[in-house]
């Protein structure tokens, strides 16, 4: 039995950031200018004391072992991560959201309404979402796992449509709603029939019952079906195929702040609970014959779900980076390439081993760290007190905003995967994995893609540099708040020279699945499963695990 008392230290940084979206919920609502400018301020304390809380919860042991998760250690990686790099989002945000109607207030032409304010719902529905993130780390059964997916994802919908005044907005936000909900149907479905084919909610347990289906002729065809339908569900969160559509029209229509939150704490939340679903599937669908000349199951996933993933990955590469190519709006492009980096770290997935899914860990940090890279510049910019729109609105960058084009090309070269900068070791780490787990095909394609992707990224790299200033760019100027450009700055600098720190990195990624991937006693040729000693007493031989 699951100590509760276990299960409650272990979210203790939900908790505070629960308790921190309801108290920058009411201080958003405060009438004084100075205390809803305290708003991101308090949202990134109480991140910071969440990312505190995790340390010391993870720090002891007793709490871990007690409760009955396959990835005791993936919360302490989990949370710092996705902690870190939602401080750097809510700088990205800070002077951006009711940006308008606050200098409204400001100059006089408007009074302040209650109503019309969105700051303190902003930042309460990011640490919502954020939260949801979370607890995916701490899931040990389906009804947890899936109410953390929709915690972490429903705040976003919301977020999208805070942004309210343009049609294109609007209809971001519906389409981004609807497909959304089409999504949460399609996984939820799966997991009912996942269920079905095990008799358990129970991840741990679910494990055991399709390591011992596995073992004694293969998974039934329900439980194969469930897992395929979860996985097709579940690539909206990522913004993989067939589920992608969505991404180049949401990522335009929402505000800057908004794109890069989305386009990070969603894919977050949908590689966790891939990693927990083939973790409970367990790796184990195929047999292999031991020196004893008996069957037993090998690390790999089922047939079906292998073929799905790897095709799911190659469509999202190809396509991604195609889409790519063809786009003029930053965040459009933005959008495939998001696109792209997903079908990267389902190599990892595929790959199926201990090395695979620590590959993939470290690549969302990778991801994150010259995403908000990325959009710091992005917000750091205006032009004639607009978003920067366009890839034409970068012409010239470098002669007035030197710095700002530094970090771009920065970004834009770690998510090409340029040595030697943070986002190679993230790909290499992936394509190492995949070719130590003989999904060589799945590497050269990989790579294949990732070199159509340098014509954009060097484009966007060399655009502020190469091409002269023009009239329209002579519009383009600092934006109302230093900080996006500060979380630039500083997230740059993290490019530059967190890959001294790779190696410590990776450590830290591979002890969240330390202990974890050790199969279950029924996977292995050890001691037989109850199931099997009542096939050896009653035949008096060894059991028939084909």
């Amino acid at each position: 039995m699951v100590d509760m008392s276990s299960k409650l230290l272990l979210i203790t940084p939900e908790i505070l950031l629960l308790i921190g979206a309801v108290v920058v919920a009411v201080l958003g609502l405060s009438s004084n200018r100075r205390v809803r400018n305290a708003v991101p301020w308090t949202t990134i304390g109480f991140l910071v004391a969440a990312i505190i809380a995790t340390d010391v919860v993870y720090d002891g042991s007793e709490a871990v072992t007690g409760a009955d998760l396959l990835l005791p250690n993936l919360g302490l990686y989990l949370k710092v991560m996705v902690g870190v790099i939602a401080i750097g989002l809510v700088l990205v945000g800070i002077g951006m959201v009711d940006r308008r109607y606050e200098e409204a207030i400001r100059n006089g032409r408007a009074g302040f309404d209650p109503l019309r304010v969105v700051r303190g719902e902003y930042h309460a529905f990011l640490l919502l979402s954020i939260a949801g993130t979370m607890l995916i780390a701490n899931a040990n059964d389906l009804i947890w796992l899936f109410l953390a997916i929709e915690l972490s994802s429903l705040p976003t919908y919301v977020m999208v449509a805070l942004g309210r005044g343009t049609r294109r907005n609007m209809e971001a936000a519906i389409k981004y709603f609807f497909l959304g909900a089409m999504s949460s149907a399609t996984f939820l479905y799966g997991f009912s029939l996942m269920y079905g084919a095990t008799g358990t909610l129970s991840l741990t347990g679910m494990q055991e019952v399709f390591a011992t289906q596995a073992a004694a002729g293969g998974i039934p065809f329900f439980g194969v079906l469930g897992m395929v339908l979860a996985i097709v569900g579940l690539c909206f969160k990522i913004t993989a195929v067939p589920m992608h559509f969505y991404a180049p029209d949401v990522y335009q229509g929402a505000p800057t702040p908004v794109t890069a939150f989305i386009s990070f704490m969603p894919k977050v939340a949908g590689f966790g609970a891939i990693i927990m679903l083939c973790m409970a599937v367990g790796w184990s669908g195929h047999h292999m014959i031991d020196d004893a000349g008996i069957k037993v199951p090998a690390e790999g996933l089922p047939k079906p779900v292998h073929a799905t993933l790897w095709v799911i990955a190659v469509l999202t590469m190809i396509l991604g980076n195609i889409g790519a190519l063809l786009q003029t709006s930053i965040k459009r492009l933005l959008a495939y390439s998001s696109i792209s980096h997903s079908g990267y770290m389902l190599v990892g997935v595929i790959a199926g081993t201990a090395e695979g899914i620590d590959a993939v860990l470290f690549y969302l940090v990778t991801y994150g760290v010259a995403n908000v890279a990325m959009f710091g510049v992005l917000c750091g910019l205006q032009r004639h007190g607009r978003e920067v729109e366009t890839l034409d609105d970068l012409a010239g960058l470098w002669k007035r905003h030197p710095g700002m084009a530094f970090v771009l090309a920065a970004s834009s070269f770690s998510m090409l995967g340029l040595p030697p900068l943070l986002g190679f070791w993230g790909k290499l780490d992936l394509v190492v994995a995949g070719i130590t787990a003989g999904e060589t095909p799945l590497v050269v394609i990989m790579m294949a893609t990732s070199a159509v992707s340098s014509y954009y990224y060097l484009h966007l790299a060399g655009l502020p540099v190469i091409r002269k200033p023009d009239a329209r760019t002579e519009g383009v100027d600092a934006g109302p708040t230093p900080w996006p450009k500060v979380a630039a700055v500083v997230f740059g600098v993290g490019i530059l020279a967190l890959p001294f720190a790779a190696k410590s990195l990776m450590t830290q990624a591979e002890h969240s699945t330390d202990g974890s991937w050790i199969a279950p006693p029924e996977t292995t040729a050890g001691p037989a499963t109850s199931r099997e000693a009542d096939i050896v007493l009653e035949t008096g031989g060894a059991p028939d695990r084909s």
